[in-house]
């Protein structure tokens, strides 16, 4: 039997890279998919590739940051496809700023990552918590090593500090949610090549050695690497998980 056969899972940020790749994972394993994104027109491919290898899919356009919108497609989901009982938080940006640098840049990067990255995982989940509760669901944060520590690479504080509030959040939800049988987890990737960050991988070899280096499996993963995870924590094969997050990051921090 499929591990998520008669679920209903909602993915931000799944036309592309992680998001993409655990959309088609869920569906594999009987999952109906309703895939969220900002570009509606990739969304839908990314839904149809689904379709097209016998699974459900439908796709829905979707800003995280527009909090009135989230509460409007959890109303056409619900409408359209039925009660959701899994949800992944996974839409994000990272930007590469320092913070001593230019001050516009910086400020920038500040209210977009967060407008993202965290205000937006509180916006989709507290959008769908009804039927997460009616459903005992299970929710799934994308978070990052950045987690726990700030990686030695130019990088945006602001992308570290959304991901720490994404544990903390997932753990604040854990701890509340339980009484209703509701499960919260993450996932804490290293790095993973995707659309995302190809530029700055093609562009910053210095960049790449540096996490390599770092990484006792000696390779970057693939958003495929993120799927395995992902199914175990919205399956029942994690039936007494709950405020943890799972580390999928080539063992990025165990040196």
């Amino acid at each position: 039997m499929p591990l998520l056969e008669n679920h209903i899972a909602v993915v931000t940020g799944a036309a592309s890279g992680i998001g993409r790749a655990i959309a088609a994972g869920y569906a594999r394993e009987g999952a109906q998919v309703a895939l969220l994104d900002v570009n509606a027109q990739a969304a839908e491919a990314a839904a149809q590739e689904i379709r097209e290898a016998g699974g459900l899919a439908e796709s829905f356009e979707l800003d995280v940051r527009r909090r009135e919108d989230c509460v409007a497609i959890a109303r056409r989901i619900a409408e359209q496809v039925g009660r959701v009982s899994i949800l992944v938080n996974n839409a994000g940006i990272n930007r590469r700023n320092a913070f001593a640098g230019d001050g516009a840049a910086v400020i920038k990067d500040w209210e977009d990552i967060i407008a993202i990255n965290l205000n937006g995982v509180f916006n989709v989940t507290h959008a769908f918590l009804e039927p997460l509760r009616a459903s005992k669901g299970r929710i799934v944060n994308i978070g990052s090593i950045q987690s726990f520590v700030h990686v030695r690479t130019p990088n945006s504080p602001a992308y570290t500090t959304s991901k720490h509030g994404v544990l903390g959040f997932t753990r604040a939800l854990a701890a509340e949610l339980g009484k209703y049988g509701v499960r919260v987890n993450a996932i804490g990737p290293g790095l993973i090549e995707t659309p995302l960050n190809a530029q700055v991988r093609a562009n910053n070899p210095d960049l790449v050695k540096i996490f390599m280096d770092h990484t006792p499996l000696g390779r970057a993963g693939k958003p495929e690497d993120i799927v395995g995870p992902a199914i175990f924590l919205a399956s029942d094969l994690s039936s007494y998980v709950t405020g943890s997050i799972v580390m999928a990051d080539g063992g990025y921090r165990a040196i």
